[in-house]
């Protein structure tokens, strides 16, 4: 996965733009590219196979533009991709989203939520938990019987 490095201002208030509280400034290196999958395979708590399964959920998640947008989509049109299947981009698209959603399917109706909040919208666990109204610590179980049925979905092994 390729790195995204940002520098981000940790303060309590909020980014500060002049005065003496600058000398003060904290700052943190993040990883825009990581999602809360990465970070939970990074640290031990998913296998490599539930890992691929998460992020090949998320490519057909980005791949079929399901993500909410507030404006007119401004990317370049691309006229050949790597692993170029002879589709068009419609139709790449489309087939994106059948498998998107054969997957959470395959999950089933009460795995697809903690799926799409922390592998598509990029929730972490706790504050998927939250929203759910789950019991503190249930999501790591849960998404990990989630991520196993996505995995024999897309013949992971």
């Amino acid at each position: 996965m390729k790195r995204e490095l940002a520098e981000r201002e940790l303060t309590v208030e909020g980014p500060v733009r002049s005065g003496p509280a600058r000398a003060k400034r904290r700052t943190v290196t993040v990883n825009l590219a990581e999602s809360p999958v990465a970070w939970l395979h990074a640290r031990g708590h998913l296998c490599d196979r539930l890992f691929a399964a998460g992020e090949r959920l998320r490519a057909d998640y980005e791949r079929a533009n399901l993500a909410p947008r507030v404006t007119m989509l401004w990317e370049p049109v691309r006229v050949r991709t790597t692993g170029d299947t002879g589709l068009t981009p419609g139709e790449r698209q489309l087939a994106a989203k059948q498998r998107f959603d054969g997957a959470l399917a395959a999950a089933g109706a009460g795995l697809a939520d903690i799926l799409w909040r922390v592998v598509c919208a990029g929730e972490t666990l706790p504050h998927a938990e939250r929203a759910m109204e789950w019991p503190a610590r249930s999501g790591k179980l849960v998404l990990r019987l989630a991520l196993a049925r996505v995995a024999d979905f897309y013949r992971i092994t």
